[in-house]
């Protein structure tokens, strides 16, 4: 298995509450002609200039909400007042907010969803800005060749939104904790999650990028592990699992040779998990994979446990390397046959 591109940690945050506020519109203005030779120049007052809206916008760049954490205000420029001699005033500036690509954008006051940045580049605006005023060379007309009437620019649209993030991954690894997904993922891609001899070592989801032979790559997910009870807010919860909601495969890792426990019962408790979080999610199309054959009693174990399933499942080892090339295969075509 080639080694991939993985798509850097950082501190995860993946909701924000955050407020956008567009610009205001520049007045307009009252101004006079002064020429030589024309005692009562017309009016030439400008009108203001409109206020820059505000933008979120999907941006490769990033892999979390954690640049806009601890800036909760964000505002865009006003535009500038009319100006004599019909000069109109400057536009203000429209304001875009990077996030990463998978983030919906809901209206906070109402819940509304205003957007799914599902793709990069998709943008939404979620504050227009105000109008600029007219300035009094508007307002002239037959009846009156010299008004003093001019109007204010209009307020820009403010909004309270809540920024969150749902990871895009073709494919989702679940498991309970210590069931070796970190260790796979850190074997089948580029990606670096932190390993260890304890649970919960990963504290937030980490994305890798598989790379197969013939310029061939899927996105896979390691998402920290369930224990029973996660639904009610045993171990880390569930909130993790919006993460993998958008994914097309899970990749459902089984230690075969616990410490403790019964792989068989761990693996319905997950399912179990998964069928409380969301009906959907567990309709997933799944790949059983049962890890750590490097261990003694493996093979025993692992037939043990394909006659209590009774459903396919490939035995690899993370540590090893083991089956990870035909896990990457069985990935792909699973992947392509529900395109």
């Amino acid at each position: 298995m080639s080694e991939g591109a993985a798509i850097s940690r950082g501190m995860f945050i993946d909701e924000v509450e955050i407020v956008a506020q567009a610009g205001r519109g520049g007045d307009g203005c009252v101004a006079f002609r002064r020429e030589k030779f024309v005692p009562h120049g017309g009016p030439s007052g400008g009108d203001g200039g409109d206020g820059g809206s505000v933008f979120i916008i999907a941006d490769h760049q990033y892999n979390t909400l954690q640049h806009l954490a601890g800036h909760h205000h964000w505002k865009a420029t006003p535009g500038g007042p009319g100006e004599g001699k019909s000069c109109h005033g400057k536009n203000g500036k429209d304001l875009y907010i990077r996030v990463p690509p998978g983030t919906l954008v809901r209206d906070d006051d109402t819940g509304l969803l205003l957007k799914d940045l599902s793709e990069v580049g998709a943008s939404v605006c979620v504050a227009q800005g105000g109008k600029g005023g007219r300035g009094n060379e508007s307002f002239k007309n037959s009846v009156n060749q010299a008004p003093r009437k001019f109007e204010p620019g209009t307020p820009g649209g403010m909004r309270r939104l809540k920024l969150e993030l749902k990871l895009i991954a073709d494919v989702g690894l679940v498991g309970k904790p210590n069931a070796g997904k970190s260790t796979l993922l850190s074997r089948m891609s580029a990606a670096r999650p932190k390993i260890a001899a304890y649970p919960f070592t990963t504290r937030y989801p980490v994305l890798g990028i598989v790379e197969l032979t013939r310029f061939r790559r899927f996105v896979m997910a390691d998402i920290p592990g369930l224990i029973e009870g996660a639904h009610e807010g045993a171990g880390l919860g569930d909130e993790f699992l919006k993460h993998i909601e958008r994914t097309h495969l899970l990749v459902h890792i089984i230690d075969v040779c616990p410490t403790a426990g019964d792989p068989v019962e761990d693996y319905r408790a997950i399912r179990a998990e998964l069928k409380q979080y969301s009906p959907a999610l567990a309709k997933k199309p799944e790949i059983i994979v049962a890890n750590k054959m490097d261990l003694t009693d493996s093979e025993a174990a692992v037939e043990r446990f394909r006659k209590k399933v009774r459903k396919k499942v490939l035995a690899v080892s993370g540590v090893t390397g083991t089956g990870l090339k035909e896990l990457g295969e069985e990935v792909w075509r699973a992947l392509h046959e529900q395109q």
